[in-house]
């Protein structure tokens, strides 16, 4: 991260005016941003401890071991939204 001689607080940010900011280093958003954006929903994630047979953690750990639990997760939630499409 960038440090800056003159670092401000949030509460002096706060105050500085709208017509004040410089935005020319910040490009502008054309049709092919908005063609290529994706919906990223909330994290609602809640922590808690499950018990997972063996087997199920080795067969999401070896499709690799980085990112298994959300997968798991998005395996879940598949399944709980085709159970709510069937009510």
């Amino acid at each position: 991260m960038t440090k800056f001689k003159n670092a401000k607080t949030a509460e002096e940010l706060a105050k500085v005016k709208d017509q004040n900011i410089d935005f020319s280093d910040i490009p502008e958003l054309d049709d092919s941003f908005w063609e290529n954006a994706e919906i990223v929903e909330p994290d609602n994630s809640v922590q808690i401890t499950i018990r997972l047979k063996q087997s199920v953690v080795e067969y999401f750990k070896n499709q690799g071991s980085k990112g298994y639990q959300t997968r798991i997760n998005k395996v879940l939630e598949s399944y709980v939204r085709s159970q709510r499409d069937g009510e």
